[in-house]
């Protein structure tokens, strides 16, 4: 993977997405989906103490350096992926990134016997200048999996952070989205819910969204 002609600024926010090559399914069950967050999670800091296992999943993060990015939002469809992300470090998004893609590329393949690339690309990215922009773009996110026919309701979709803006999940949070999305749980779900907004909001991602 090459370096970017603009690098990504420490301090920012951005809508970070990945495909699969020509729409793989590189996502096919539920430890698939876990194995590539826990890899994120564990790719999250400077310098991991262990390296990531093979075979099982990470049971504690380690690290002995600060996080290179902090997690906004995320979600994590059959063939892609989408992260909204704020770089905390110089270059942490994209060593933060190449890390967990080929992790996890390396764990596909050795799993499923296949060789090559898994991803289309080096992952894209677009800069979130708004909170209003962040805002819309996390419902679309979030939305994806009932856009895709995956599910009928956003928050029966697992490997989402969905549940998370809801306070739903029982375990920690892994996403730090108050202070760029200030709602209430009542009112995200509302917000996330609105079909009479929708069209609102395709109109303020369109010139933005990279899927």
């Amino acid at each position: 993977m090459g370096y970017r002609k603009v690098a990504l600024k420490t301090g920012c926010y951005y809508h970070i997405f990945t495909r699969s090559i020509a729409g793989f399914e590189v996502f096919r069950y539920r430890e698939e989906y876990l194995r590539f967050l826990e890899t994120f999670r564990f790719y999250q800091c400077e310098r991991p103490i262990l390296r990531f296992s093979k075979k099982d999943f990470l049971r504690e993060r380690l690290s002995s350096g600060p996080d290179y990015v902090r997690l906004i939002a995320y979600c994590i469809m059959p063939t892609h992926v989408h992260f909204i992300l704020e770089q905390l470090a110089e270059a942490g998004i994209s060593e933060c990134m190449r890390l967990t893609l080929n992790s996890y590329a390396r764990y596909f393949n050795e799993k499923s016997g296949r060789k090559g690339p898994l991803w289309e690309s080096r992952f894209q990215n677009r800069l979130i200048e708004t909170d209003e922009y962040a805002l819309h773009l996390s419902r679309y996110i979030h939305l994806n999996p009932t856009s895709a026919g995956l599910v009928t309701r956003p928050e029966d979709w697992e490997f989402s952070s969905y549940r998370e803006y809801l306070g739903l999940c029982r375990e920690p949070q892994l996403c730090e989205f108050i202070k760029i999305i200030p709602l209430s749980a009542d009112r995200y779900r509302k917000f996330a819910e609105d079909h009479a907004d929708h069209q609102r909001t395709l109109q303020v991602l369109k010139a933005h969204l990279i899927d």
